[in-house]
């Protein structure tokens, strides 16, 4: 028999960041600290693509323009000295809904305290993946709770021509952010939510986009669990979902937009559920995820059973006449 590539069996939940677990968008605190009206930003984001296009551009990479506004700001003077360790200290400053990050351990240990599900080796991971800052998610309360982050990033440090003989550090606590080094928008959170399943952020050998039998992957569809707030989340709610995940909405809690949004989620079955982003114990969010959690640890027993029981057989019994 080939042995198995990954040996645990961890649940894999999955979040977004803005609007899931906080009431707005994370980079509140960085506008606050450099006194900046944070709705004239968004505004200035939002026109950001019709002025380019007025001025002759055609392909814009249209998610990724509030990053690129956000270096321009630390150019022009606007956010001086903005660096990740200034962004690190500042995620310490996010406010998170009812019950976050308490939740995290509420969950594994729902799962961890079932004897059964300890004999099968079952855990509960989890893992953000935003289109938010990843060194403001580090620096925050829930920073403790998650196994890893999928988020944008920025460095400190351009490779300039000739960059083999440039020494320095890539992240400098005393430098200017200058440049993007990676990003996360709406259709790439799949491509994170592959590497959860393929075992890639635990063993950066595995490609992937390498073929790998499902048996084989480290965390299946079916052991995960996404939640989000909106739309944009349609793209990794679909393949979650389609491949047998559970998938969950949430909105604001007295929101009738949010709840608007997240009620057409599950109307064009989009999601299995949906209820307000409150996660404190006993509410019906928090009680719905750990029920879904606690189902799939409880199939994941009985898959395991009926396999030990296929692969040993019975035992030989007498013959009566």
């Amino acid at each position: 028999m080939t042995a198995p590539i990954f040996d645990e069996r961890p649940i894999a939940v999955i979040w977004d960041f803005d609007k899931t677990l906080i009431p707005g968008n994370m980079q509140g605190p960085l506008f606050r600290h450099y006194g900046i009206d944070e709705n004239a930003f968004w505004d200035e984001v939002d026109g950001l693509e019709r002025w380019y296009r007025d001025r002759g551009a055609t392909l814009i990479a249209r998610e990724r323009l509030y990053l690129d506004h956000i270096l321009t700001y630390v150019r022009e003077g606007w956010m001086p000295g903005l660096g990740n360790g200034l962004l690190r200290q500042l995620g310490s400053e996010i406010e998170f809904y009812r019950g976050i990050p308490d939740f995290f351990e509420l969950v594994r240990k729902s799962i961890e305290s079932e004897p059964a599900f300890g004999e099968h080796q079952i855990t509960v991971e989890h893992y953000v993946i935003s289109t938010g800052l990843r060194e403001m998610i580090l620096g925050s309360a829930i920073a403790p709770y998650v196994d890893d982050v999928w988020a944008c990033e920025f460095t400190e440090m351009i490779a300039p021509p000739g960059y083999a003989d440039h020494q320095g550090q890539l992240f400098s606590p005393d430098g200017e952010i200058r440049q993007l080094i990676y990003t996360i928008d709406n259709t790439s959170k799949t491509r994170a939510v592959f590497e959860i399943n393929k075992g890639t952020n635990k063993n950066p050998s595995i490609d992937v986009n390498a073929k790998i039998a499902h048996e084989d992957r480290r965390v299946p569809f079916q052991n995960m669990i996404y939640v989000a707030d909106g739309p944009s989340d349609v793209p990794v709610f679909s393949v979650v979902g389609a491949n047998g995940g559970r998938t969950y909405a949430v909105y604001r809690p007295g929101s009738r937009t949010e709840f608007e949004q997240a009620a057409r989620l599950l109307e064009q079955d989009r999601v299995d559920s949906f209820g307000e982003a409150d996660y404190s114990e006993g509410s019906q969010t928090a009680m719905w995820l750990v029920h879904s959690a606690e189902r799939i640890a409880r199939r994941i027993v009985r898959d395991r059973e009926e396999a030990l029981n296929e692969r040993v057989g019975l035992p030989p019994r007498h013959v009566v006449e």
